[in-house]
């Protein structure tokens, strides 16, 4: 897809504030400094309409992105930073999984992990919740740019063993910085749309 237009809608914590429309919603999540704004400024052709922060863990609601008045990506708040409270990690763990159990405009999600190390146990944990609930996902190993492409091969294997990687999904690696696995990643998604 090209991207010429794509603006952030609305950040939600709730059911009643999500966006009241039809179209797809692509949902994305990962670690709280996997990439994820890296990777949505990367398919929009953006430099930071998604926020990338040196504070990991800086996005705490849903933020409902319209791409080319077509979609909406939505970016989950991410997991794993320890200087959030347990009370709080419970309210964010709730509302995410309000969120993918429950809207049906929800077509797929895409789930960033980060190539150069074996996902973590939440990475885990999101993957096994995502095939539990009969979500499609498409995995985005990123950060490929910080690994010798001799090593892809090692680390993808390392990475599809931890998660017990289904073959029917979708592995991308991908690259904010070379933009590999841009197109690659388009594809996945388009097929949901």
């Amino acid at each position: 897809m090209n991207v010429h237009n794509a603006e952030i809608v609305i950040s939600a914590v709730s059911p009643a504030q999500y966006p009241d429309t039809q179209l797809p919603e692509i949902a994305l999540a990962g670690r709280s400094n996997v990439g994820k704004s890296s990777f949505i400024n990367t398919l929009i052709n953006r430099k930071n309409l998604a926020r990338t922060s040196g504070k990991p863990g800086k996005t705490q609601t849903l933020n409902f992105y319209l791409i080319e008045d077509a979609l909406h990506f939505v970016d989950v708040p991410g997991y794993g930073y320890a200087k959030v409270s347990k009370t709080e990690r419970a309210k964010w763990g709730k509302m995410i999984e309000t969120y993918m159990t429950q809207r049906e405009q929800l077509k797929a999600v895409v789930s960033l992990v980060d190539l150069r190390h074996a996902p973590s146990q939440e990475d885990v944990q999101m993957y096994e919740f995502l095939k539990y609930y009969d979500i499609p996902v498409i995995i985005v190993a990123t950060k490929a740019d910080k690994i010798p492409r001799s090593k892809w091969n090692k680390h993808e294997s390392m990475v599809k063993k931890t998660l017990n990687f289904d073959p029917s999904d979708d592995f991308i690696l991908f690259s904010s910085e070379t933009k590999q696995g841009k197109q690659e990643a388009w594809k996945a998604i388009e097929q949901y749309l």
